[in-house]
């Protein structure tokens, strides 16, 4: 099966080396995508430079810092377009464990995507201060009361596609972010019919480099699940 990992970055040169290291280390044959968003440290540098070593790395650059979303669906669209059978999403900042991707991917044999998730089975973090640990927990609660989606961890971002899924959503009417992006993509998807199934990870925050949350993430967070319920009562999904 043809295999892609996207990975967006910003501001990643501390992680980016050691991520395309690993991944080929396990598997050779997986390609992997990094979408930079003009990363001042010079990410997007470096993987040029690793792309003379490693033939599977293709690079996409944009102009300047357009979001997480943005350079999913950008990532997701250029994944569809050449075709490959199997979509892998992971942050840059090891905080996925690149060993976890086979056992994501061999999963996809059970369901249509499958989530690399922390809260499946009790709580799988490591790293994280206690009040971070109850704002994600408590914003993946909320999210299933108020959207009736199945799943314990909507908010995390390792997942394993397959290219069906995303083929029948469009990426036009996504304009979530951060949290929000990650919680619609799901709903989007389980309102369209296809089966979501968790895997338990464990979740190691980032030692290197800066964490990108922030309040407006959280904050689009909370009015988005509302707005995903109501577009699907009016049929506007």
């Amino acid at each position: 099966m043809k295999t892609l990992i996207i990975s967006p970055t910003y501001n990643e040169s501390k992680n980016i080396a050691n991520l395309i290291q690993k991944v080929n280390s396990i598997n050779p044959d997986y390609h992997m995508l990094i979408i930079d968003d003009n990363s001042p440290d010079g990410t997007g540098d470096l993987v040029e430079s690793l792309q003379k070593k490693y033939n599977n790395i293709h690079l996409e650059k944009r102009p300047g810092k357009a979001g997480l979303g943005t350079a999913y669906c950008f990532g997701f669209q250029w994944a569809l377009e050449r075709e490959y059978d199997i979509i892998v999403q992971m942050d840059a900042d090891l905080s996925h464990n690149p060993d976890d991707v086979p056992g994501l991917i061999e999963k996809l044999g059970e369901a249509d995507l499958i989530i690399g998730s922390r809260y499946v089975h009790g709580v799988s973090v490591v790293n994280w201060p206690i009040r971070r640990l109850v704002l994600s927990y408590g914003a993946n609660l909320y999210t299933r009361i108020i959207t009736g989606l199945p799943v314990k961890d909507s908010t995390g971002g390792f997942k394993a596609w397959k290219r069906e899924v995303l083929g029948s959503i469009d990426f036009e009417k996504v304009h979530s972010q951060g949290y929000s992006f990650q919680i619609e993509m799901n709903f989007r998807s389980w309102c369209n019919g296809y089966n979501i199934h968790e895997h338990p990870i464990i979740f190691v925050d980032r030692t290197i480099g800066e964490s990108k949350m922030s309040k407006a993430i959280m904050i689009e967070a909370i009015f988005m699940v509302w707005k995903l319920k109501l577009r699907k009562i009016f049929g506007l999904l």
